[in-house]
């Protein structure tokens, strides 16, 4: 186990060391002058060259790369070429609103899609199954920015029940958070019927009703324990879906999350932020893919260590 964990982290710092690789040199080789485009041609090529020096834009790619990288491991990313505050602080500022969206709009999709999956893989081939899983369809399909706006005009201008935009108050979080999770309750729901289907079918569970134990018991205690592998692999590749997803959201309704902060970076051109944000982004995703690798051994006795 210790092999397999140690192993699993160098794996991710290797995937770590190759996102700043290509995030640096992506953003390097874009057309363009980054201090051009920061001052919007205020200054005349003396001041260009002078901020470009300062900011050690006028070292090779490889120099430059050299002192990002070493910078990036102690989380030092430098100042927003736009703002001139530490981008350090500005990601974690803006994360904590993402962080509260995401963490919401996963615990609604999955509580609510793990439900009707059992609901429905327990009544499977009858109406409620055809009902559940149409709805399921209609949620994977459905933009969430789609939702988002249909949301806002019926519930936030319409009714009036929910703010339509800002991060005032708890309340401001729920159509967001609805918007946001209504693919996952649909694609928990799918993963969560199919493997329950599976489960249920097994000798055990059929040996278990002859043994008159109750039903609840069996569903809970064994089908779904057994159940939950892939559920737990898809809960960790849902995280990148989320962040990639709260960009659309976070803009729809005005929240100042990172999502919203990674647009305006590269708008900007401002090119520290966005290395800043790609990065920490990053990092989440592939720490969030360690963790759910580990569980999923301590889930599935039968997953072989090599």
């Amino acid at each position: 186990m210790k092999k397999y964990i140690l192993k699993r982290v160098f794996q991710t710092i290797i995937v770590l060391m190759g996102v700043t690789f290509v995030t640096f040199f992506l953003v390097n080789v874009l057309p363009g002058d980054p201090v051009s485009v920061m001052m919007e041609g205020r200054a005349d090529k003396a001041t260009i060259e002078r901020i470009r020096h300062e900011m050690g834009l006028d070292k090779p790619l490889m120099n430059q790369y050299g002192d990002f990288l070493k910078n990036a491991v102690t989380g030092n990313f430098g100042a927003s070429f736009s703002t001139k505050m530490d981008v350090k602080d500005m990601i974690r500022k803006s994360f904590v609103y993402t962080a509260k969206l995401g963490t919401c709009s996963l615990l609604w999709g999955a509580s609510i899609g793990i439900f009707i999956g059992i609901i429905s893989a327990l009544n499977r081939g009858k109406v409620w199954d055809r009902i559940l899983m149409g709805f399921a369809m209609l949620g994977i399909s459905a933009p969430s920015f789609w939702i988002a706006i249909i949301l806002q005009i019926i519930l936030g201008l319409k009714i009036g029940i929910f703010p339509i935009s800002g991060v005032d108050s708890v309340a401001s979080f729920v159509l967001p958070t609805i918007a946001l999770g209504s693919r996952y309750v649909a694609s928990f729901s799918r993963i969560t019927r199919t493997s329950m289907v599976e489960v249920l079918s097994n000798d055990y569970i059929r040996t278990s009703k002859a043994m008159g134990i109750s039903e609840v018991k069996i569903v809970f205690k064994y089908a779904l324990k057994n159940a939950l592998s892939p559920i737990v692999t898809f809960l960790g590749l849902s995280v990148k879906g989320v962040l990639g997803g709260a960009v659309l959201i976070e803009t729809v309704f005005s929240i100042p999350g990172i999502g919203r902060l990674m647009v305006s970076s590269v708008m900007a051109r401002d090119i520290p932020l966005i290395q800043g944000c790609t990065i920490y982004i990053a990092f989440i995703f592939v720490v969030v893919n360690l963790i759910v690798d580990i569980l999923y051994v301590f889930l599935d006795p039968q997953v072989k260590i090599s």
